[in-house]
């Protein structure tokens, strides 16, 4: 029985050397606009939600390698450009925004991203500006084994409403590689910012996002991510910071984990503004990895409330989910409450749905789509990404590959 609580006798624990990995990319252009995109690059940005040939209004930016492509915003208060080049344009942004939510000293990977960070997006939207349609940022990695470290830093002023759907991918023959993001979101006053977040790697990538959200007064954050092809290795802990009165934040979690992977999928949520809120609500199927799902909600002020929400199916004997769901209440009158559930699916159901019709591999296929159906606002993401979702379904119909 100890070899099941001993996490290092299992996958529960991978060591990864750093050294593998090339060290920032530096070579010259691979291609001189979005249009030269290759075919099965295009096919694999459509499948994260992200199309480059749409020309919208919106704007769009892809950070391919090292490369930087853009197309500016046609409407008035809106813009995104490369971070290196805004911090030039608005020095202010150092002092404001720069490493303001994200402690360049957290952990190896900040201090890269601070010591050798390439590139990244600023977007700023101005005061009361609505923007209707989602804005597109991909990153994209299409050299085998090399690093890509980037910085994105997101404002919205005053009642300014912002939907970016960001797709973070690797070329289909890409093995492995390193990913080091930073991400620092700023929502003002009575602003709401919907950020959804897609990924699709390949099978030998070290995924280390870090991500930080500052919302103040009655603003309004929701984060949507969904992993619908796992790398090898992704740790992340996002951190929410509800600083204002009558705040609000939300984050949607749809977890695919293959086998030999490790997920360490989490969420921190500090509520420092009275009648602030959060809730954490994850899903995960299992086919054989590890899954660790943590929430923690903090109650820092009066008439705090939130909730967590952690869900798990294991559709193999190999790997574990692990669900963390954790409330801390600072303050008397925080009010939060959690739930956290495993299991595999109810034989009955599956039995039930083929009385219907349906063989099994289909019926398995529909109890984990309507699983994995939290409610997550996608609106304006391409069709390709909702077959891709439904490719999740179809693989638990065919059990552990």
């Amino acid at each position: 029985m100890s070899d099941f609580l001993n996490k290092d006798n299992n996958i529960g624990k991978i060591n990864i050397d750093y050294s593998e990995f090339s060290q920032i990319e530096n070579e010259t252009k691979a291609i001189n606009s979005i249009s030269e995109l290759k075919e099965d690059e295009i096919e694999t940005l459509h499948s994260v939600g992200i199309n480059f040939q749409d020309y919208s209004d919106t704007g769009k930016f892809l950070m391919y390698g090292v490369d930087v492509f853009s197309l500016t915003p046609k409407i008035p208060g809106v813009e995104i450009i490369p971070l290196k080049a805004a911090l030039l344009i608005y020095p202010e942004i150092k002092e404001k925004y720069y490493f303001k939510a994200v402690n360049k000293d957290q952990d190896e990977f900040t201090k890269t991203a601070f010591e050798k960070e390439q590139n990244g997006y600023f977007i700023h939207v101005k005061k009361n500006v609505k923007v209707k349609d989602p804005l597109h940022t991909a990153l994209f990695m299409h050299r085998e084994m090399s690093t890509m470290c980037i910085h994105n830093i997101v404002v919205l002023e005053e009642g300014a409403q912002l939907h970016l759907i960001t797709g973070c991918a690797s070329g289909c023959t890409i093995q492995g590689g390193l990913h080091i993001a930073v991400s620092e979101l700023f929502v003002g006053k009575g602003a709401k910012l919907i950020s959804t977040m897609i990924h699709n790697w390949g099978p030998d990538f070290v995924v280390q996002p870090r991500t930080a959200t500052i919302v103040e007064k009655s603003g309004t954050f929701v984060s949507n991510y969904y992993s619908v092809k796992p790398p090898k290795v992704i740790q992340t802990n996002p951190f929410t910071h509800l600083k204002g009165k009558n705040s609000n934040a939300k984050y949607m979690t749809v977890i695919a984990s293959l086998p030999d992977t490790y997920n360490d999928i989490g969420g921190t949520v500090l509520m420092e503004g009275e009648n602030s809120g959060a809730e954490l609500v994850a899903r995960a199927v299992n086919h054989g990895g590890t899954v660790i799902q943590n929430g923690l909600l903090i109650g820092a002020a009066k008439n705090a409330r939130a909730h967590v929400d952690c869900s798990g199916l294991m559709l193999s004997d190999r790997g574990y989910i692990e669900a963390i769901p954790g409330l801390r209440a600072v303050h008397p009158d925080a009010r939060m409450s959690h739930e956290a559930a495993i299991g595999k699916i109810d034989i009955g159901e599956v039995n039930y749905l083929q009385s219907k019709g349906l063989d099994e591999m289909q019926a398995i296929a529909l109890i984990v789509r309507g699983f994995l159906d939290i409610g997550i606002e996608v609106e304006g993401l391409e069709p390709e990404l909702e077959k891709t979702i439904q490719e999740i379904a179809e693989l638990s119909g065919h059990g552990e590959e």
